[in-house]
Parts: structure tokens; sequence; C-alpha cells
């Protein structure tokens, strides 16, 4: 070989060791096979089976939604008709019509719940609140043994309380302010399942964010006073995927829908979170496949995580939208329904 020649070879097996060296990293930053396709988990999976019902049942929700929005666009053609006055920039209120049925919360768990649990529970009441006060059959609304941490919470946090209208905060204890032949408390333990809603009655939702911790509370406490207790007939109308974790405004909410509706399977469609995956029931099954022990009804308590914010041991924060719908089917569910 030529002195001539000699560099050019030189160069042309540097470039050739160059592209050896970096096919060969190349090679060793490809995974293996086998390496990086773990197996998926069982929290993953049921994460994937709550997306595609939450994908599939959007066309129900989107007509929920439709059919609401029409009512209530019907509402408030007549209610302008029917205004005389001519006073168009007014804002027309619907009609509303105060019904005699007491809703009481009942906070005397407070020794039972962590500072955590407690704002839970003041975001659900809160919630209760203003769902109350824009209702077409506002309820007679009772919050009872108020007092400890809520109260305290309330007071730092929500100084605007003490000017809340059209409820009865009280510190005594339910049965001190209403006739024990008038309360019925709601329990999911409770073997009596409700058909209809009687307005002369005072109907208590346990206020108790627990996680499930103390599970059959309510119901004891119901019995130990001689109390009237029963459940929503959530199992006749509803069949849900996930546990059966409801929060106290998911409760009251579906309360006053069914007010205004006087349909209980529209209630529940109406205010159950769809991450939920709720599907109507079967009617042909209802009486024989419902068992009322599989659905706990747990008291309390928005968010979710946001899940585990709102809900909580009582029946009852439904996306009202598809914006909100999507914001929390995702949300872990580590609560409980309405006792």
């Amino acid at each position: 070989m030529s002195s001539e020649m000699l560099p050019a070879f030189i160069e042309t097996s540097n470039v050739d060791k160059k592209q050896g060296i970096n096919e060969h990293q190349e090679e060793s930053q490809k995974p293996r096979l086998g390496e990086g396709c773990e197996p998926i988990s069982k929290r993953q999976m049921k994460k994937l089976i709550k997306q595609k019902q939450w994908e599939e049942q959007r066309e129900l929700r989107k007509q929920k939604r439709k059919e609401k929005r029409k009512r209530k666009k019907l509402e408030r053609q007549c209610q302008m008709e029917s205004n005389s006055d001519g006073n168009d920039r007014k804002r027309v209120r619907r009609d509303v019509v105060h019904s005699t049925l007491r809703l009481i919360i009942d906070c005397s768990f407070d020794d039972l719940m962590v500072l955590k649990d407690i704002k839970k529970l003041h975001k659900q009441i809160q919630r209760c609140y203003a769902e109350n006060r824009r209702a077409l059959h506002p309820v007679q609304f009772y919050l009872t043994s108020h007092g400890g941490q809520l109260k305290k919470n309330m007071d730092e946090n929500d100084k605007g309380w003490v000017n809340w209208k059209d409820i009865h905060i009280k510190p005594e204890h339910y049965s001190e302010l209403i006739k024990k032949e008038d309360l019925i408390y709601l329990t999911s333990d409770s073997p009596n399942i409700l058909k209809e809603l009687d307005e002369s009655k005072a109907y208590v939702i346990g206020g108790l964010v627990d996680h499930n911790h103390h599970k059959g509370l309510t119901y004891k406490q119901a019995s130990d006073y001689g109390i009237n207790h029963a459940q929503l007939p959530l199992g006749n109308f509803v069949k849900m995927n996930s546990r059966k974790v409801l929060a106290v405004n998911h409760v009251f909410e579906i309360i006053l829908e069914y007010l205004e509706t006087r349909d209980w399977q529209e209630a529940f469609f109406t205010i159950l979170p769809q991450r939920k995956g709720a599907v109507p029931t079967d009617k042909t099954c209802e009486s024989a496949s419902y068992d009322p022990q599989s659905v706990r009804m747990e008291e309390c308590g928005s968010d979710s995580d946001s899940s585990e914010e709102e809900d909580s041991r009582n029946e009852l924060d439904s996306p009202r939208e598809e914006k909100q719908d999507k914001e929390n089917h995702t949300e872990s569910i580590g609560n409980s329904l309405p006792h």
C-alpha cells in the first residue's frame, strides 16, 4: 500500500469503526424481548373498564342532559308567558313551591372523624345548602348536633354560614327537635326500602365521612333510639359496577330531584356520578336479584380524592355537565353510600 493511500485507508477504517459502535449502542438501547412489557395490573384494568363504560354511556348522559335542558327551557317559557308585569329586564325565577318534608344532616359523629374528613363533610353541606336554595321544591333543611370540629372549621373557612337562609342550624340532637314518630333514618343497613317520600316526615342523613370504618353505625343508632329507618330504593333501579359509595350531598340531591320529578330512576341517573358506572337494572329481575345488604349507603363525603372527598356513607355530587363527568370519572372510588 502506498504512503499516499494510507491516510485515506485509516480515515475510512475510523468511520467504519464509529458506525459499528453507534449501531451497537442503538441495539443495546432497544428493549430486549420481554423487557418493558409488564403485565397490566388489576387497578389499571379496572380503570380501562371504567373508561370503556364511561365512553359507552356518553350518549345516554347526553340524552339525559338534553331532556333536562328541554324541560327547564319549557318551564322558563311558561313562566315568562304568565309574567304579566311586562318587566323583561328582571330575571324570571321559576315558581318555587316549598316542600314540608324535613331533611336533617346528623352531625353527631364529629368525634369519629379526623380533620380531613370534617372538611369533606363541610364541603358536602355547602353543596346541599346551594342545591336546596336553587331547587324547585326546597325542603326544610336542618343541621343538628352542630359543634366541635365542624363548627370550628366552618368558623375559620366559611364565616358566611351564619348568614345562611332557609336552614335550621342547631347544636341540639335531632331527637330533641323532632317527634320520634316523625323521624326516619336513611341507612343502607335497613331492611326497609322506601317507595315514596312522606312530606310530613323528617328524614335523617348521617353526617359521617368514615370510609367504611364504622359500618352499621347509623342503623344501630336508629335502632337504639327506637327511630324508624329505611334505605332509598337504589337497587331497584340502578346497577353499579363500582363500590356502592355515595356522599351526603348525593342523598340530599336525589331527594330534591325526586320531589321535582316523582321518578326514582330519573332522580338516581340525574344525580349519581358517572364514574360509578351506574346502569339501569333489568326490571324483570328486580325482586329476585336485589340484595339490600349489597347496597351500602355511607354517610358523607366531593371530591372526590375527589371521589373520596365527596363520597362517604350516605346516598346521594353529581356532575351535571359533560366536563364535570370527564373530570370525575377517573377519580378513585374510595368512599361509601348513605346510612
